[in-house]
């Protein structure tokens, strides 16, 4: 009976098969592949890193607005609840809890950051906004916060592996990212409805769509669905977003221009209304004084 080599069959000397990790030092070429793998991955986390900041960031010049006028105005507080149930969810689904070890511990930083933001955002919104809205973002506010510790609890006590939490979770988070990327949608809505991309932020927009493509490369980096599709449905609204703040924009630039034209044209014709005053009085008086000289 003819022998076999183990390490040909891709087992050991007790004919078990190689672990991922013994396979990547015994072959050259896939261990030189899963080092270039890491540091393309770890480039990519830095760039996704500092676009969420800026899209966690960017309601920051909205809710200056907000608290100079001392109102919310026109603006939804859904974003930024959806936002914050998002953040929650990636900020549980990267810690050792669920993931392995510290395998996704840029996605800790960046929502952990997006979570204390989205608080703020939400607490200064809560503060300016209407007597009846208030009972509606609080309602909000507790569903997230309700809906995030069930799941948290059940991903802890009830499953006993990894694999099967970050699964449970993943879902959750899925779900709760692609509802951020979706709820600008009522915004849109509201732009096509009148026109006016006033309570559209182009900088929230911009930095969705950065934030979108790159987790998505990261996610197909790393071979994690969870991270790639909820931005596959992200990355194109942030593109009709964004051309939607270009069209509407145009239009409003075209319409204060045509509105100034007018202003100053009614301006113009004032001023020669008042020009041709003084010159009648003028007239009026040189005839009073020709009738005086012949009596």
């Amino acid at each position: 009976m003819e022998s076999r080599n183990p390490n040909e069959t891709g087992g050991d000397d007790a004919g078990r098969p190689f672990s991922p990790e013994q396979v990547e030092k015994k072959t050259p070429a896939l261990r030189i592949r899963r080092s270039f793998e890491r540091i393309e991955s770890a480039g990519s986390s830095h760039h996704c890193n500092a676009a969420s900041i800026f899209l966690y960031s960017s309601p920051i010049l909205t809710f200056a607005r907000v608290i100079r006028k001392k109102g919310t105005e026109e603006f939804s507080c859904v974003p930024y609840i959806i936002a914050l149930l998002n953040s929650l969810f990636y900020s549980w689904y990267g810690s050792p809890v669920v993931s392995h070890g510290w395998q996704n511990f840029p996605i800790i930083t960046i929502d952990g950051t997006g979570v204390v933001l989205e608080l703020c955002f939400i607490s200064i919104y809560f503060w300016f906004c209407p007597p009846k809205m208030k009972i509606r973002v609080f309602a909000g506010f507790i569903s997230v916060i309700g809906v995030f510790c069930i799941a948290a609890t059940t991903s802890a006590f009830v499953f006993h592996d990894h694999h099967s939490r970050r699964v449970f979770i993943g879902c959750f988070g899925l779900v709760a990212s692609s509802s951020m990327y979706a709820s600008p949608l009522v915004v849109m809505k509201k732009v096509i409805q009148t026109k006016s991309v006033e309570y559209m932020p182009f900088y929230l927009s911009l930095f969705s769509f950065l934030a979108s493509s790159l987790w998505m490369a990261y996610g197909l980096l790393m071979h994690d669905l969870f991270l790639t599709a909820p931005n596959l449905v992200g990355c194109p609204l942030g593109i009709v977003q964004l051309v939607l703040y270009c069209i509407y924009n145009r239009k409003e630039i075209m319409e204060e221009k045509d509105q100034w034209d007018l202003e100053k044209n009614v301006d113009d014709f004032g001023k020669d209304v008042d020009d041709l005053k003084p010159k009648q009085i003028q007239l009026v008086i040189s005839d009073d004084d020709d009738t005086k000289g012949k009596s």
